[in-house]
């Protein structure tokens, strides 16, 4: 169960930290993260992070895939930590 907890600590902090980062590289013209990599991220547990970050660095909050993927990957992540609650 610590585990299930670091782990979800570390991906939301990542994707956290990922949005920051994405933010500023848009701000100087450089290199960008694929949409996707953020899409898979959240599907696989860090849509908290993602979304915190969108919120506190105002990225990506135009695009409507984002407005409302990541909240739907918000649902799911708390869907599957109930499942994995309940069996564990």
């Amino acid at each position: 169960m610590i585990l299930l907890i670091l782990a979800w600590m570390i991906l939301n902090g990542f994707g956290f930290l990922l949005m920051g980062w994405d933010k500023a590289q848009a701000m100087k013209r450089k290199w960008r993260v694929r949409e996707s990599a953020f899409f898979l991220l959240s599907f696989f547990g860090g849509a908290t992070g993602v979304w915190m970050g969108m919120k506190a660095f105002r990225h990506k909050t135009l695009h409507r895939s984002f407005r409302i993927g990541v909240p739907v990957l918000f649902a799911w992540n708390l869907f599957f930590l109930y499942v994995l609650w309940e069996i564990i």
